[in-house]
């Protein structure tokens, strides 16, 4: 075990608040300290317990140069809770990992993570290990982000007064933390004032600030504080350079952040901002990977695995507490991510490293459907490629579990489940005839997992779930394309031409809710741009909701996809060639599917005649009427039907 100077780790007081809240690690010293200070002091105290210990041996003590290299083999952490942050030195990966193993030794591997992602150096060490998960994760929400500023604060030698920015180690001090000092007894509001005005004037290792006045010009406060021997000042003298101090800081930062207001958009936004030390997109690891901006935010990463002299070897933090999976900590473990990997070796013979992400949120802007619902994201890194492979793995909505907790036995739910998945690919086959463009590959595997839904007999048996693998798609859904990219003519003619050839296939195959409701334009579709950014196609991520309205004349579904045109109307510069932009590419794509059909309607009408065909919704049947509907339509007239929708026809 390794030798503590000062309380334990994770050491909390009477309150329960974390005793100190930085600490650092000597991975060659086999020791960590947790004095209250700075790094730079828990480094000298290091040293001075070894020279202490050498002493007691008859040692003399360290050189310069020992002192040097042991502070040199240090390694900063950053205390939040009950979890343990690593800020290695990007060039010294090595010395991290050291670092991180030692912490292991009291600290559970799920609890340690690390900061420094944005450098390639530390992101990529740590892909390489399958362990993107142990990238900090930042905020999801506005809740998320106030919990995370209120984790912040911290003290140096006297009260928490600054809030902490993990990645830089500077610490930042409000204009409202540095007035309530008044409110102090003489000897601590001197002894703070003392403080700010040393460390405003220091860098740390990384040669950023100590402490910085938040939103504030920096320099003005620095030399008015500079100006001041608060050591020689009486109380009244005291009390009157402090404030004119908080009379300066109040002038100098603008009224939303005079205080302190995590509730305030403006004030949570900039000390967000500020704590993380870069734009949120810029530091996502989302983002780093090249996904779409509708995927940040949204990717929560799982234990993976790597490849080392050609063996498996799957993340340790499974081994560490066997009972931690079973008690509900989904949010890490998820027994379907080793299943996948495995899928994934065996696909592929040469891999590097695996890395799993679970999608957390909805992409798409309509609620929930029935089933289950689960979407993943994959990075592969195959031994002399210099770029991962991206996949999306989407969880079969209707699956063994499913009909379980409906009650249905064992072998009719095996059988369901797989003319389940026989219908989602011949339904992708039916999209594809008729015009849709989807991701060119998808592959359907199956996954093991414990059941522990509703059937009791059932509870604890691995059953094997089927999920649905493609290729990730680079666009960006056109439900989140920008309101202010429609100011560009050209961009919005090229979108609305796009979008009009995307929607005669979505009409042509019913593709609707539950309900009945269209679905179009609302996630699923993604807008691929050329290199100067402008829409040259419109990819179906995932065709959910096709062929679900098969009945239907299509004069009575084509009002619905006036909304396309409508909810950008405000947005366009001109919202009447917009919409005749959308019509005129509608009309032109939906008689070209007509051309192909009428073309080789054999090819068309045997395509799922070896299908049982029942009248009650087989896709025999689905398939069957679609193509009656397509046969009868009128594109000219569809477009008249929509047209009349619009809000500037």
């Amino acid at each position: 075990m390794p030798r503590i100077i000062g309380d334990d780790l994770l050491a909390r007081d009477d309150a329960g608040r974390l005793r100190t809240r930085i600490a650092t690690v000597f991975p060659r010293g086999d020791a960590i300290v947790t004095l209250p200070g700075i790094h730079a002091t828990q480094r000298v105290a290091y040293v001075e317990a070894v020279n202490q210990q050498r002493c007691g041996q008859s040692l003399s003590p360290l050189s310069d140069d020992e002192f040097e290299d042991a502070c040199l083999c240090a390694v900063d952490l950053v205390l939040e809770d009950d979890t343990v942050l690593i800020r290695p030195d990007p060039a010294d990966m090595p010395l991290a990992f050291e670092a991180d193993e030692l912490l292991q030794q009291i600290v559970p591997k799920r609890q340690i993570k690390f900061l420094h992602v944005l450098d390639p150096r530390v992101r990529d060490a740590i892909k390489r290990r399958g362990e993107c998960w142990r990238i900090n994760a930042l905020p999801r929400s506005p809740e998320q982000m106030r919990e995370m500023i209120a984790a912040s604060r911290i003290a140096i030698g006297g009260r928490d007064i600054y809030y902490y920015n993990n990645t830089s180690g500077t610490r930042l001090l409000t204009c409202q933390e540095f007035c309530g000092l008044s409110n102090l007894p003489l000897p601590e509001l001197r002894k703070h004032l003392e403080e700010i005005r040393d460390y405003a004037s220091r860098t740390n290792r990384l040669g950023r600030p100590e402490v910085t006045f938040f939103m504030a010009p920096q320099e003005p406060l620095r030399e008015a504080l500079h100006a001041i021997d608060f050591t020689t000042l009486d109380q009244q003298q005291l009390h009157a350079a402090h404030e004119g101090l908080c009379r300066a800081f109040h002038d100098a930062v603008r009224p939303e952040f005079r205080r302190d207001d995590p509730t305030c958009p403006p004030w949570r936004s900039g000390m967000y901002a500020a704590l993380i030390g870069q734009t949120d997109k810029s530091i996502s690891e989302e983002s780093l990977l090249g996904l779409s901006a509708e995927f940040f935010m949204q990717v929560e990463w799982l234990p993976g695995a790597r490849i080392e002299d050609g063996e498996l070897l799957f993340d340790s933090v499974f081994d560490e507490d066997p009972s931690f999976c079973s008690n509900g900590n989904g949010a890490l473990c998820d027994e379907k991510a080793r299943g996948f990997i495995i899928n994934f070796i065996r696909d592929y013979g040469d891999l590097e490293h695996v890395n799993i992400g679970r999608v957390a949120g909805s992409l798409s802007a309509r609620g929930e459907w029935p089933g289950r619902r689960g979407v993943y994201l994959a990075e592969i890194k195959q031994r002399g490629n210099i770029h991962p492979i991206l996949r999306i793995i989407r969880m079969q909505k209707w699956g063994v579990r499913e009909h379980l907790d409906e009650g249905k036995e064992l072998l009719g739910s095996i059988l369901q489940s797989e003319q389940y998945t026989e219908y989602i690919l011949d339904r992708r086959l039916g999209c594809r005839q008729l015009g849709m463009n989807l991701p060119p590959r998808v592959a359907a595997r199956k996954v093991g997992e414990p059941y522990a839904g509703n059937s009791v007999p059932h509870r604890g048996m691995t059953i094997w779930s089927a999920y649905f693998e493609r290729d990730y798609v680079a666009g960006l859904a056109t439900d989140k394309v920008a309101a202010g990219r429609f100011a560009d003519a050209r961009f919005s003619e090229a979108f609305a031409r796009m979008l009009g050839r995307a929607a005669a296939p979505n009409l042509i195959v019913g593709r609707c809710d539950l309900q009945g409701n269209v679905v179009f334009d609302d996630g699923d579709e993604l807008v691929i741009e050329d290199a100067a950014g402008m829409p040259v196609d419109i990819i179906v991520a995932d065709p959910t909701g096709t062929f679900t309205d098969y009945r239907r004349d299509l004069r009575d579904l084509a009002p619905a996809y006036a909304g396309a045109v409508n909810r950008r109307a405000a947005n366009l510069a001109d919202p009447r060639a917009f919409g005749a932009t959308f019509g005129a590419a509608f009309v032109e794509r939906f008689e070209q599917i007509q051309r192909d059909y009428r073309k080789r309607r054999r090819a068309f009408d045997t395509l799922f005649k070896h299908l049982q065909r029942d009248e009650g919704g087989s896709f025999a049947f689905r398939w069957e009427r679609v193509l009656h509907r397509l046969r009868s339509a009128d594109a000219h007239q569809l477009w008249d039907r929509i047209r009349q929708h619009l809000q500037s026809p």
